[in-house]
């Protein structure tokens, strides 16, 4: 069986790094708050989207979108991404907002000359205070290879990329990036991804993992224990999230010897990663094709929450969510209500956020019974997972049958915001976003003034980070009368 892992408008990097959908399987990054209560007079209203401010002046020539957002204060976000210069070829660029006003977008310093064979992108950023922020992504050298970096923001100034240390003896051979980026605190991150290595024919992919400890990079290692289980050679960190310094999980997938997926999980414990192990529950349930573990979220050390999707002994693709509680990892459970819902047979979990031990939030998509993939957000509450729901308005007007969560973010129990994609009925994408407050989704909306914008039909966001109730930021891309996709920004409150 062969399925589109995610939604077909969804840009992706360029080949050469690596095939990675924008905002997918990212671990919000929004600042976490207490509980406090809130009505529905007090959610913030949505902003206008535009362009990526100093973005117009030299992307005309291609694509470009925001990949990865992160808010640690009110009206002070990161979001960093890609577009393609006037030589069609792609660059990194980070986007600062300061006190509630977007800066103009600029170059990571010492990318550039990284960046040799023109395929760079920020694939994911974290900012764990204002000012401070780390990200990480992909660049292509001399020789068109992907290599990984990873670069620092300190009070608000970039410091130049660095190649992620370890990985060129890792994989001298090959292509490689980072995929996700998590801080604790200024200074301590950890960050994973894959790189690849030419062995006759064939490309084998491995995962790796790297912290950054007191402002300095370690040198990156393969996940303990995956070499025994990626027997495929196809393995990939997916997500990291930190609950702590040097205290951290890291999802992803690897290869059997028949080629199928199959999902892990790891996690670092007073700054040392230990072996991998497979998601608990489904190892057995997966008879034909694959399992993955795509989005994950900690609020806690050892306490944590991931979801992805698995390929049933019915051929049929299901969601699932495991729960890492008090440093174990319980069974995972398929979606509960998504059995319903999912006549057509493919569903799976893309993002997750958890604000406190037991109270998180995910959302993804489902099938209906003519194929339609449909958006679902569902709520852990106090360690149980309650029944997906269907996202209601515009998002839920999706005949033309495409649709998704892709970005999730939570700032207490019960009070989230969620972004992503779905085709209206004459068959163009279009952006959307919603809330949650106190533990009922309210309807989605269109993302404003992308109506205007979104000329060519194909809009999403792909990533979601909120620093208060009310008050968050999204990012994603839309497509231009030209036909060119074009990264835009929106704000919240």
């Amino acid at each position: 069986m062969i399925r589109v892992r995610h939604l077909a408008w969804v840009i992706v990097v360029a080949a050469a790094v690596a095939v990675l959908a924008v905002g997918v399987g990212r671990s919000p990054s929004g600042l976490r708050t207490a509980a406090s209560s809130l009505t529905a007079a007090q959610t913030g209203a949505w902003g206008t989207a535009r362009e990526v401010p100093g973005l117009a002046g030299f992307n005309q020539y291609g694509l470009s979108a925001v990949n990865s957002i992160s808010c640690p204060a009110p009206g002070n976000c990161t979001a960093g991404g890609f577009y393609d210069d006037r030589s069609r070829r792609q660059q990194a660029f980070v986007v600062r907002e300061v006190n509630g006003v977007w800066r103009s977008a600029v170059a990571i310093p010492g990318l550039a000359a990284l960046n040799q064979g023109g395929g760079a992108a920020v694939i994911s950023l974290s900012c764990p205070s204002v000012g401070n922020c780390s990200a990480g992504g992909a660049y292509e050298d001399r020789q068109k290879r992907g290599q990984p970096f990873v670069a620092n923001e300190v009070h608000g100034v970039w410091h130049a990329a660095m190649r992620v240390p370890g990985v060129p003896a890792l994989g001298q051979i090959g292509r490689a990036t980072v995929t996700s980026v998590s801080c604790a605190s200024v200074g301590n991150c950890s960050a994973g991804g894959s790189y690849g290595t030419v062995v006759g024919i064939t490309w084998p992919f491995r995962a790796f993992v790297v912290s950054e400890v007191h402002g300095v990079w370690r040198t990156a290692i393969q996940v303990p224990g995956l070499a025994a289980l990626n027997v495929g050679l196809n393995g990939q960190v997916s997500s990291v999230s930190c609950g702590a310094a040097g205290n951290c999980a890291a999802s992803g997938y690897f290869a059997d010897k028949m080629g199928n997926l199959h999902g892990f999980l790891t996690v670092q414990v007073a700054g040392r990663w230990h072996a991998a192990i497979r998601v608990p529950g489904i190892a057995g349930g997966v008879q034909i094709g694959s399992a993955t573990a795509d989005s994950l979220s900690c609020a806690s050390p050892g306490n944590c929450a991931s979801g992805s999707d698995y390929v049933d002994s019915a051929d049929h693709w299901q969601a699932y969510l495991v729960n890492e509680v008090r440093g174990s990892w319980h069974s995972s459970v398929e979606v509960p209500g998504t059995a319903a819902l999912n006549e057509g047979n493919n569903a799976m979990v893309v993002a997750v956020s958890c604000v406190s031990p037991g109270n998180c939030a995910a959302g993804g998509h489902y099938a209906s019974t003519l194929g339609h993939t449909q958006p679902f957000v569902v709520n852990e509450v106090n360690g149980s997972w309650q029944r997906a729901v269907q996202v209601r308005g515009p998002a839920a007007g999706n005949t033309a049958g495409v649709g998704s969560v892709e970005g999730i973010s939570c700032t207490s129990p019960g009070n989230c915001t969620a972004g992503g994609g779905y085709l209206d009925d004459l068959g163009r994408a279009q952006a959307f976003v919603l809330t949650e407050v106190n533990g009922t989704w309210q309807p989605s909306i269109e993302v404003p003034g992308t109506a205007a914008l979104n000329q060519g039909g194909r809009a999403t966001v792909g990533s979601v980070s909120c620093a208060s109730p009310g008050k968050c930021s999204a990012g994603g891309s839309y497509t231009a009368k030209n036909g060119y996709d074009v990264a835009f920004l929106v704000n919240e409150g």
